[in-house]
C-alpha cells in the first residue's frame, strides 16, 4: 500500500471530521455543528482540487463560476450557496461512511468465498444467483461489489478453454452483476439515489419509498433475468458439462447475517428515534465496520492490527477515492446552485412545468435521467438540478413517494447505460470493451424494455399512491 502523503492525511482527516459533524447535525446538535460544515467543505474541496486530474477539477471550476453568476443575479445567493455546501457535506459524509464497510468487508475471506460460490454456479441458475447474491453484495460493498464479483467472474470464465463460451459467459455474468447492483438503488437505504431524492422531495422518506422501491427492483432484476433466459446465445458446438461449485449455499450465511444486522438496526433505530434513515446510516455503518475490524484483527498474527487498518483507511484508502469524492460533492453543489439560475431562463423561454400533465412529468424522469447520463451528467447533478424546478407533489396531485419512484427508476437505468458512471466503466474494464459499448450495445435492449415497464409502474403507483 502506497504511503500516505501529508495531503492525503489532511484530506482523510477532514472527510472523517465532516462525517462526524454531519452525525451531530442528524442526531439533534444542528445548531452547534451545522455552522462548521461550509468551511470544512471549502477546505477539503481545495485540498482535493490540487490532487485530482483536470477533468475532475473542472467540476470545481464550474461550481465557482456558477456561484459567481448566482451572486450577480440573486441578492439571496448566500443562502443558496450555503445550502449547496451542506448538500456537498452530506454527500461527502455519506460516501465516507459507506466506504468504511467496504474497506472492512472486501478483504474478509468469508465474503470472497461467497462471491466465488456465486460465480461458479451452473449456467441454468448462474444469472439468477448473481442477481440475488449481487444485490446482497451491493448493500455491503457498494461499488466494491462490482469490483469483487467482476474479478471473480472473469477469473471463473477464464478457466473455460473454448473462447466462444468464455466470451458469452463473461458478458452474461458481468451484466448480471451490474444489473443486480443498479436494481438495489431504488430501495436501499445505503444508495445515493434514495438518500438524495428523499432529501430533495418534501414529505418523502425511505420508509415510504421502501415497498415501491422493492417493486422497482424486482421489475428491473426480473427483466434482466427474463431477457437473459429468452435470448440465450447459440453456440456453434455442444455445451460443456456444468462444473460443481465449491461449497453450498451456506457460504452466503455470513453475508446474510451481516445484512440482517445492518438493515435490522437501521429500521429499529428509525422507529425508535424518528431520525431519518440517512442520519442513521452515517453512524451505524462506520460502527459496524469498526466492530468487524476488531473481530478481524483480534488475535491476528503477522497481519496489521486495528489501529493500522483504521489509519490505512483514513489516510490511504479514503483519499484514494479523491476523484469520485470531488465528482459527487460538486455534482450536489452544482445542482443546488444551478436550479435558481435555470428557473429564470425557463420562465423567459416560456417553459412552465406546472402546465405539463403530471403523468408526463413523472414518466419523463425515467427517460431524461438516463439521457442526461449519455451527455456526461451525473445522476446526482441531474436530480439536484431538476427536483427544485418541478411542482410540489400536492400540486401534481400525487404522493411524494410517487416522485421518488420515478426519480430512482431513472437513476437506476442511468447506472446501466451511462458511459460515465462507475458501473459501466468497471464492467467495461472487466469485459475488455468500452463503457459506451456496455451501456448501448450490451444494455441497450434491456434499457428499452425496462424503461417501458418502469414507466408503466410509475403511472400505476401514482394512481394507487
Amino acid at each position: 500500500m502506497t504511503p500516505a502523503t501529508p495531503l492525503d492525511k489532511a484530506t482523510g482527516a477532514l472527510l472523517v471530521l465532516i462525517t462526524a459533524v454531519m452525525v451531530l447535525v442528524e442526531w439533534g446538535a444542528a445548531a452547534i455543528a451545522r455552522p462548521a460544515l461550509p468551511a470544512l467543505v471549502i477546505l477539503v474541496t481545495a485540498l482535493l482540487t490540487v490532487q485530482v486530474r483536470p477533468g475532475r477539477s473542472a467540476f470545481v471550476a464550474v461550481a465557482v463560476a456558477m456561484t459567481m453568476a448566482l451572486a450577480v443575479r440573486d441578492p439571496g445567493w448566500e443562502s443558496v450557496a450555503l445550502r449547496g455546501l451542506h448538500t456537498a457535506a452530506f454527500i461527502g459524509a455519506f460516501f465516507t461512511a459507506l466506504a468504511t464497510l467496504r474497506s472492512a468487508a472486501e478483504p474478509a475471506p468469508a465474503i470472497r468465498r461467497a462471491g466465488r460460490f456465486l460465480s461458479q454456479q451452473p449456467p441454468g441458475r448462474r444469472y439468477l444467483a448473481l442477481t440475488v447474491g449481487g444485490q446482497m453484495f451491493a448493500l455491503v460493498l457498494n461499488y466494491g461489489a462490482i469490483a469483487l464479483l467482476g474479478s471473480l467472474a472473469t477469473a471463473s470464465a477464464a478457466e473455460e478453454a473454448d473462447p466462444e463460451i468464455r466470451h458469452h459467459r463473461t458478458r452474461r455474468m458481468l451484466l448480471a452483476i451490474q444489473r443486480a447492483f443498479t436494481s438495489t438503488l431504488p430501495w436501499s437505504p445505503l444508495s445515493f439515489a434514495v438518500a438524495i431524492s428523499t432529501a430533495l422531495i418534501p414529505g418523502a422518506s425511505w420508509g415510504g419509498a421502501l415497498i415501491p422501491g422493492l417493486v422497482t427492483s424486482v421489475l428491473m432484476a426480473g427483466t434482466g433475468w427474463a431477457l437473459d433466459s429468452i435470448f440465450k446465445p447459440r453456440l456453434s458446438g455442444p455445451r460443456p458439462p456444468a462444473v460443481r461449485p465449491e461449497g453450498g449455499w451456506d457460504r452466503m450465511a455470513p453475508l446474510a447475517i451481516l445484512l440482517a444486522i445492518l438493515v435490522g438496526s437501521i429500521v429499529t433505530l428509525h422507529l425508535a428515534t424518528g431520525i431519518r434513515v440517512v442520519g442513521l446510516v452515517i453512524l451505524i455503518v462506520p460502527l459496524m465496520a469498526a466492530g468487524w475490524l476488531v473481530m478481524q484483527t483480534r488475535g491476528a498474527h503477522g497481519g496489521p492490527g486495528f489501529r493500522k487498518r483504521l489509519a490505512d483507511y483514513v489516510f490511504v484508502e479514503l483519499p484514494g477515492f479523491r476523484g469520485e469524492i470531488v465528482l459527487l460533492m460538486m455534482a450536489g453543489y452544482i445542482g443546488t446552485v444551478g436550479a435558481p439560475l435555470l428557473q429564470p431562463l425557463m420562465t423567459a423561454a416560456g417553459l412552465d412545468l406546472s402546465a405539463v400533465p403530471p403523468w408526463m412529468l413523472l414518466v419523463s424522469f425515467v427517460w431524461i435521467i438516463p439521457l442526461a447520463g449519455q451527455l456526461g451528467m451525473n445522476p446526482i447533478l441531474a436530480v439536484t438540478l431538476a427536483a427544485p424546478l418541478i411542482p410540489s407533489a400536492a400540486a401534481l396531485g400525487v404522493a411524494p413517494t410517487a416522485i421518488i419512484v420515478a426519480i430512482t427508476a431513472g437513476w437506476a437505468l442511468s447506472g446501466v447505460t451511462s458511459p460515465f458512471t462507475a458501473t459501466t466503466l468497471l464492467i467495461g474494464s472487466f469485459g475488455k470493451v468500452s463503457a459506451r459499448h456496455v451501456g448501448l450495445r450490451w444494455n441497450g435492449g434491456y434499457f428499452l424494455v425496462a424503461a417501458i415497464i418502469l414507466s408503466a409502474w410509475v403511472l400505476v403507483y401514482a394512481q394507487l399512491g
